[in-house]
């Protein structure tokens, strides 16, 4: 039986899979100020409770953006390739990836094999990002996963600006008028959702929709990601995990398509 790993270590968060043949088992874990440990950690914890050592392991990929950190991978790909892969392991016939993370937010369009076909990045500022839910999270005094659930159930207030800075200072404003804070994270959620959309827009996406990466977990994210692209926006409870899935199916690609095992 052939035995592979990925490892996604993402700015937030650090995923890591381990392929037995057709089965598959992972785990989430922080990835704080050390990429490296955090990936490391994952995998170890991973091979522990399967039994195994690292001797065991016949190929390694490794993506995310601590990647280059990692001493134990055989191979480097990008994360663009293997959310990919991951997400036509997940949903057969994937037409569009849209994976929003705690740093950055991608739309890849796919063709019926998960191959790239074209993809939009936003990495240089944290608007349509994690880190802007959390930012405005905090605004509001609540957590995360209460901002996704006002989002979802209340009509959104506008929000306009894009730039962290400047929606913060709008949320404040918003509050002191006495709006209400569901319809603030509705209004919220519904600014991601529309930069996420024109990026969408400007790279053809198409259905099935796959929504991978932590900002999965976000309901109101969710919904008007779906009313924005006019599409249902699929999620899985594997959806955070689809880097790392596809991380190591195509380390069992590399296995078997040289016949050669790394250790």
């Amino acid at each position: 039986m052939v035995i592979t790993a990925g490892i996604d270590v993402g700015s937030v968060t650090t995923k890591a899979v381990l392929l037995l043949g057709s089965d598959y088992r992972g785990v989430i874990r922080p990835t704080g100020p050390d990429p490296r440990q955090a990936g490391t950690g994952a995998l170890e914890e991973l091979l522990s409770v399967a039994g195994l050592s690292l001797k065991d392991v016949d190929f390694i990929v490794g993506t995310g953006y601590g990647r280059a950190s990692l001493p134990f991978i055989n191979k480097a790909v990008t994360e663009i390739t293997c959310h990919a892969r991951g997400a036509h392991h997940l949903l057969k016939g994937t037409g569009t990836v849209i994976d929003i993370g705690g740093q950055d937010s991608k739309v890849i369009v796919t063709d019926p094999e998960g191959r790239v076909v074209d993809f939009a990045m936003n990495d240089k500022c944290a608007a349509g990002t994690g880190r802007f839910l959390q930012v405005m999270a905090g605004v509001l005094g609540a957590g995360l996963s209460e901002l996704g659930e006002w989002g979802r159930a209340a009509l959104p207030a506008p929000v306009n600006s894009m730039c962290a800075v400047f929606a913060e200072s709008e949320v404040i404003g918003l509050l002191a008028k006495g709006v209400a804070k569901e319809e603030i994270a509705a209004g919220i959620c519904r600014s991601v959702a529309q930069r996420v959309a024109a990026m969408a827009a400007r790279v053809g996406a198409r259905g099935p929709v796959l929504f991978t990466g932590g900002v999965a977990k976000n309901p109101g994210v969710r919904k008007f990601l779906s009313d924005e692209l006019g599409e249902e926006v699929i999620v899985f409870p594997e959806s955070q995990m689809a880097g790392a899935i596809g991380a190591a199916l195509l380390a069992r690609e590399c296995v078997l398509k040289t016949g050669v095992r790394e250790k």
